[in-house]
Order: C-alpha cells, then sequence, then structure tokens
C-alpha cells in the first residue's frame, strides 16, 4: 500500500498498531479553521501511543473526510497517522490547515 495524503495529513502504512484506543476518530483538527480530518464511513478505530496516532481499518474502506478536501476511501490496514512538515529558509514547521 501507498502513504495517503489529505491537505496536512498523511497516513503511512503499517505493520503493528500500539498505544490506547481513542473514543473518537478525528485524525487531526485544523489550526487555522479548525475544521476536522475525520473518518466518517466505515468501522475503523483510532490508537494513540507517545503523541503519535494510528488507524485500523476494519471494514474493506473507511471514508477520511474534510471541510476543504475531497473525500478520501482509505483501505483496510493498519496506518500511522503523520503531519506533514515543510521547509522554509527558517527551518523545518508542520503544515497548517
Amino acid at each position: 500500500m501507498q502513504p495517503i495524503r489529505q491537505g496536512d495529513v498523511i497516513l503511512i502504512p503499517t505493520q503493528s498498531i500500539e498505544g490506547e484506543q481513542l473514543p473518537h476518530l478525528t485524525l487531526a483538527e485544523g489550526e487555522v479553521t479548525g475544521h476536522k480530518h475525520r473518518i466518517s464511513e466505515g468501522e475503523a478505530e483510532l490508537y494513540e501511543r507517545d503523541r503519535t496516532l494510528y488507524l485500523k481499518v476494519l471494514s474493506p474502506t473507511a471514508l477520511l473526510t474534510h471541510e476543504e478536501h475531497e473525500k478520501i476511501a482509505i483501505p483496510q490496514g493498519d496506518w500511522v497517522i503523520r503531519i506533514q512538515r515543510e521547509y522554509e529558509p527558517e527551518g523545518w514547521r508542520y503544515v497548517a490547515d
């Protein structure tokens, strides 16, 4: 499986998931708009360990939604969630959405 990107969020396939299961399916909240990258359809579980999020998609696909981006189908499997960074002359910074 290939990494999947939506705005500043990137999902990277992983072999294992560790951590505590969270009671929600919000992968990230926008710092500027307050909009959320979240799983809106399909069966999935979200975990956190050491401030890293992991997504387990249990159904054949789950739908990742955000108010300003196209919906994306996430295939069944285990994913680590990262916030993308970009380089500027002052150094690395997290991409704001």
